[in-house]
């Protein structure tokens, strides 16, 4: 018997084949359901930053520019980017509240035999 059709004591008692999983529907959904929340978050809020770092680096007179008494441009884009990464959160939190955790619950309790 060669390595390769031993089984061990682990794949007796509810061991996977891990490929398989990967590539079973629920999975495939779950996988892209994820992708297509974070992969445009990550893009739209590196393209924010970025921005913050070019203007900060080239636009000192818009920057520098007074709102309100000592308040300028600069400083509410730069609070501007910890009020985006709360709001990122946020939107995160309830993307996978309402479209990851039920898909991964499942596939979860599928393969664990319903025992949650």
């Amino acid at each position: 018997m060669s390595t390769s059709e031993q089984h061990t004591p682990a794949e007796t008692h509810g061991e996977h084949n891990w490929v398989e999983v990967q590539n079973s529907p629920d999975f495939v959904e779950l996988r892209r359901r994820l992708r297509s929340f974070v992969f445009p978050m990550a893009g739209l809020f590196l393209a924010w930053y970025l921005m913050y770092v070019l203007l900060a680096d080239y636009a000192h007179g818009f920057m520098s520019y007074k709102v309100i008494g000592n308040i300028n441009v600069g400083l509410i884009l730069g609070l501007l980017q910890f009020v985006s990464t709360f709001a990122i959160t946020t939107l995160y939190v309830r993307h996978a509240n309402k479209n990851l955790d039920p898909k991964a619950e499942k596939l979860r309790n599928e393969l664990e035999g319903g025992q949650a």
